[in-house]
């Protein structure tokens, strides 16, 4: 077997592989047998029909059809071998050059390349943000405010009352093609808020609640405004606008007293001491993995800057695929489908793909780096925390799924796609901790230790035990793909 081996610019093979003329004549005979095996052939029993007469009654292109797919499916994973290169998926017969010698053209995807640079050298500062007292007030207060009772009453609106009014307002000057308005007889609950309080996303406009002082049920009031170039409604910044307010009802509101009776009203708090740790607790948590998220970003960032990546077209294909699943999960979950959603965006499918690229380029790239910074430092999973993070999301589903609908999603494919997943995201997971080690100080050479590498099928009993409860046995194995065939039309087959 000779094999020329050329790596276009999409990083893929192009292999020009001459197979010998007695492989293609065993792969013909294998093939004889397995038409006659399969096809009535008059005078002889299924299989024993001599080649001959299998040529005669089937034609010699039938044969040379099934033998190319024999040899194809057998000397496939030589080949790869032989060209000593690493695929990233199945590969594709792409043309047959000649059959007198065999000479066949495939072409494979590569796995992707990520040079890195000199990341260790990446220092960004790290200042999680701490928590005040006013954080956990403002939560508290919002508790209270959800236990408020409401009275109506009969005398204008003051701070602390909750006003109900419907709301119309348009523009004053509109731009070409610009709508004037802005909101229709909208029915508004509005609580007038103390003077020192600002709330940036109040509507229409911060401040707005102060506006319905001195009015009572009954009365309408029209207030002219101009949005700061900072609003957060980017379309309105700038732009006057005149609202018209009709007041229906003038509510006061009793807020209940801040003592232990209401820390157990909201839940299981002993005393609001107890509630304000668990609000201060929250609190940080959700800080700081909404900080650290945004300080990733940042490391990714620079190291975006320095790194350079080969992957082929089908990779980058495939992760689109993954985007455009993710957002339909998304929508049935608001009970949308993606057919209405693309009518509603005035958009094609090819239309979506497009607009989904770059964040799914950006996605892949950024995987592909932490993968090899993984690799380089030999960061690894270990067993104990692939299986406990295994069997915790399986009993969520046990949870979560009917015993007939568990049966039907815990399939053999399913449970080695969960493990993969749950293991690329731990590792990712560490590979982050590693580089915060690097970003936020100097690292030593033994701040890393290695940790013994585990591979998902080494777990395969644990998970079967649960899974076995949940939809039977599941095989984690893996199996190897075959390449892809291209037909090929008679007239590209050399003489």
């Amino acid at each position: 077997m000779k094999i020329e081996t050329n790596i276009s610019e999409d990083h893929q093979a192009h292999l020009k592989v001459e197979f010998d003329l007695e492989q293609l004549s065993i792969a013909k005979h294998r093939a004889a047998r397995k038409i006659a095996q399969q096809t009535k052939i008059p005078g002889f029993r299924p299989g024993k029909a001599p080649y001959p007469i299998v040529v005669r009654t089937v034609g010699e292109g039938t044969i040379l059809e099934e033998a190319m797919e024999i040899l194809v499916d057998e000397q496939y994973p030589k080949v790869i071998d032989e060209a000593k290169i690493k695929p990233y998926g199945p590969g594709q017969l792409n043309s047959i050059i000649s059959m007198d010698p065999p000479i066949f053209e495939f072409i494979i995807p590569l796995d992707a390349e990520v040079t890195l640079g000199d990341y260790k050298t990446t220092r960004i500062p790290y200042a999680l943000p701490s928590i005040q007292e006013t954080d956990i007030d403002k939560v508290i207060n919002d508790l209270r405010d959800r236990q408020a009772v409401l009275e109506a009453v009969d005398r204008p609106a003051q701070q602390g009352d909750q006003v109900f009014i419907r709301l119309n307002g348009e523009r004053l000057d509109p731009s070409d093609g610009e709508s004037a308005n802005l909101v229709t007889d909208r029915p508004m609950p509005v609580t007038i808020t103390p003077e020192d309080i600002v709330q940036a996303d109040e509507w229409p406009f911060p401040g707005f609640s102060r506006t319905l002082i001195g009015l009572s049920a009954g009365d309408e009031n029209t207030i002219q405004h101009t949005f700061a170039d900072d609003a957060n409604y980017v379309s309105l910044r700038g732009k006057a606008a005149e609202f018209k307010i009709a007041v229906e009802t003038v509510k006061s509101r009793t807020l209940p007293e801040l003592d232990d009776d209401f820390a157990r009203s909201v839940g299981e708090y002993e005393s609001m001491d107890a509630l304000r740790t668990e609000i201060r607790n929250s609190i940080e948590s959700e800080r700081k993995e909404q900080y650290e998220a945004e300080y990733n970003d940042q490391i990714a960032e620079e190291l975006f800057k320095i790194a350079t990546w080969k992957y082929p077209p089908q990779m980058l294909e495939h992760e689109i695929e993954l985007f455009q699943d993710q957002l339909e999960n998304r929508l049935a979950q608001q009970n949308m489908d993606l057919p209405t959603y693309l009518k509603i965006r005035q958009l094609d499918e090819a239309g979506l793909k497009e607009e989904i690229k770059p964040l799914a380029e950006q996605r892949m790239k950024r995987t592909l780096v932490l993968l090899e910074i993984a690799r380089q430092q030999d960061l690894k999973v270990t067993e104990q925390e692939l299986e406990t993070e295994s069997m915790r999301t399986l009993d969520q589903l046990s949870h979560m799924l009917p015993p007939e609908k568990a049966r039907k999603t815990l399939t053999d494919e399913f449970v080695r796609g969960m493990i993969g997943n749950i293991g690329a995201d731990l590792l990712i997971k560490r590979t982050w901790e590693f580089l915060h080690t690097i970003t936020k100080k100097d690292l030593t050479s033994d701040s890393v230790m290695p940790i013994t590498a585990v591979d998902s099928s080494d777990i395969t009993d644990a998970v079967s035990v649960k899974t076995d409860e949940l939809a039977g046995t599941a095989d984690i194995g893996t199996t190897a793909e075959p390449p892809k065939k291209k037909r090929t039309k008679k007239k590209e087959v050399a003489e």
